[in-house]
């Protein structure tokens, strides 16, 4: 690796066991290689690890695309297979790597059983990012599942046996009698005693999301996780981070 790509690599592996703790060797290896290979940046939020495996970002595949030069994304609904009455929308993307070449094709699909209770309704949006997720992973070779795919993969390997939505999911996360995640996420604020706007915005962030209901519940799960984790080990350390998402206003009041 040339003097950059080590650089990049000793900050990942450092961020990501600051983020998540210990890696194993395996995790190390597949971080080393796709910093190697696509310059991914964990503190840039290109990468979130969940379940014990790496997982690129939309905005990471974005800015992977910027780097490469890419020319242009074309979107379209396929209205002969979406159904609007169910809230099912299936998008096709279409990636060009450069002016005039043949496009690579990716389709994504959302209707109310593949997307978190917490973003109901945005199922049209979800599916479009879906659909340029996959396109920009076959374009430019990119092995790592995507986190917008997680609920088509998650709820595609569910049985019959599975609780419906209605019994398991209250629509804040809350499944098989497991506490809601706004239910953690407010304990740990009053627990710590956490200013919970400042909280909002590094979830967001974290999320890579504009605000924190626009995350799949397995981002805010994992958000919880850290902000947790962060707490309980060096509560002073998570304050300053905190800080770092007050107004400017604020900071020179």
């Amino acid at each position: 690796m040339n003097k950059i790509t080590k650089t990049s690599w000793r900050s990942n592996l450092r961020i990501a066991m600051a983020t998540w703790g210990d890696l194993g060797p395996f995790l190390r290896k597949s971080l080393k290689q796709v910093t190697r290979e696509y310059s991914l940046s964990v503190a840039a939020g290109d990468l979130l690890l969940l379940a014990g495996k790496w997982y690129v970002t939309h905005s990471g595949l974005i800015r992977l695309a910027e780097r490469r030069r890419c020319s242009g994304i074309s979107t379209s609904i396929q209205h002969a297979l979406s159904n609007p009455e169910i809230h099912r929308w299936i998008f096709k993307a279409t990636v060009y790597k450069t002016r005039g070449a043949k496009g690579f094709v990716g389709y994504g699909d959302a209707d109310p059983s593949n997307v978190s209770p917490m973003v109901r309704g945005a199922e049209i949006r979800i599916a479009e990012t879906r659909a340029v997720n996959r396109a920009l992973r076959k374009a430019y070779g990119i092995g790592l599942c995507s986190v917008e795919e997680l609920g088509a993969f998650s709820n595609s390997s569910k049985t019959t046996s599975t609780p419906s939505p209605s019994r398991s999911s209250n629509g804040n996360g809350s499944h098989n009698g497991q506490p809601r995640l706004r239910d953690r996420l407010c304990l740990l604020i009053r627990q710590y005693n956490l200013d919970p706007n400042l909280v909002k915005a590094y979830a967001a962030d974290f999320c890579g999301t504009e605000t924190l209901s626009g995350a799949s519940r397995d981002l805010v799960e994992s958000f919880i996780n850290q902000l947790e984790k962060s707490a309980k080990e060096n509560r002073d350390s998570l304050l300053c981070k905190l800080n770092s998402y007050a107004p400017v206003s604020e900071v020179t009041r």
